[in-house]
């Protein structure tokens, strides 16, 4: 069993979907999967590291 991609949900849960720090450590890991399924759509792999990066170029976490 692979551990949980903590560092691809908390990019995926603050750089993308912009959740304030408070509101995404009070997700449970369904609820994020859920969320994740919303924007990107079902899929059967996990995001790998460079889906995440095209991610966070298309929706950087800058002001």
């Amino acid at each position: 069993m692979n551990p949980f991609p903590w560092s691809d949900a908390i990019g995926f849960g603050l750089g993308v979907l912009r959740l304030p720090p408070e509101q995404f450590w009070r997700m449970t890991p369904r609820e994020l999967a859920y969320a994740v399924r919303a924007v990107r759509g079902p899929s059967g792999e996990p995001m790998d590291r460079a889906a995440l990066g095209r991610l966070m170029s298309l929706f950087p976490d800058k002001a």
